[in-house]
């Protein structure tokens, strides 16, 4: 008897728990429940887009060996898809990166600049964004915009400091303004290091504008 009384108690104050309780945990689970299902979801959604996107960039990557008016055609479609379609992806950025280059080989400026703007702007890409930044002020040079040039060498970030001053040295000494171009080189050399490979071609330059 005194057995079947104790379980008669706990079963008492199982129920007595449940009854207090047993609402919450029943959401609980089915928030847990819920929560899985989403992300497990959300991990396919991703999937199925990066694997969308990697078809354009090949696509992309295929058409860049093509050359020529059609070569260009298809370079501006794969990348355009990336753009609007896939923006947040690295295939995305790397996409814009290749078919500037390819595009700018082909002498199509203008097409090179528009990737390379866009992607310039792109605050979610930061890993690839300064790179951008650094081929388009490259390609405004070569254009003799010089302003606009400058403008996109402002607040570089740490890994890329050196870098971009040794192209706002470029444009400096482009634009004949020797005593600035000379001080965005010193940094440069300063910001690369002695062990860098580039340091020697600054120095280059430092000298031939000194000897200027």
């Amino acid at each position: 008897m005194a057995y079947d009384l104790e379980e008669q108690e706990k079963l008492d104050a199982l129920r007595a728990w449940w009854a207090r309780y047993g609402m919450l945990v029943a959401i609980v689970v089915a928030v847990a429940v819920l929560a899985w299902g989403g992300w497990t979801g959300w991990q396919a959604y991703r999937g199925h887009v990066s694997r969308q996107a990697m078809g354009y960039f090949e696509a992309l990557e295929d058409a860049t060996r093509l050359g020529g008016a059609d070569g260009a055609a298809r370079i501006k479609a794969a990348a355009g898809t990336l753009r609007q379609d896939y923006p947040n992806t690295g295939y995305a950025a790397r996409g814009v990166l290749v078919a500037a280059q390819a595009l700018q080989a082909q002498n199509d400026l203008q097409g090179a600049r528009e990737q390379l703007e866009w992607l310039a702007a792109q605050p979610k890409q930061p890993a690839l964004r300064p790179v951008a930044k650094l081929r388009l002020a490259g390609l405004l040079l070569d254009q003799k915009q010089y302003d606009a040039a400058l403008a996109q060498l402002q607040d570089p970030p740490p890994a890329f400091a050196a870098l971009f001053a040794d192209r706002r040295g470029d444009i400096l000494a482009a634009q004949g303004k020797v005593q600035e171009a000379r001080a965005a080189w010193q940094s440069a050399i300063d910001g690369l290091g002695t062990a860098n490979a580039l340091t020697p071609v600054v120095r280059l330059k430092l000298d031939a504008l000194s000897g200027a």
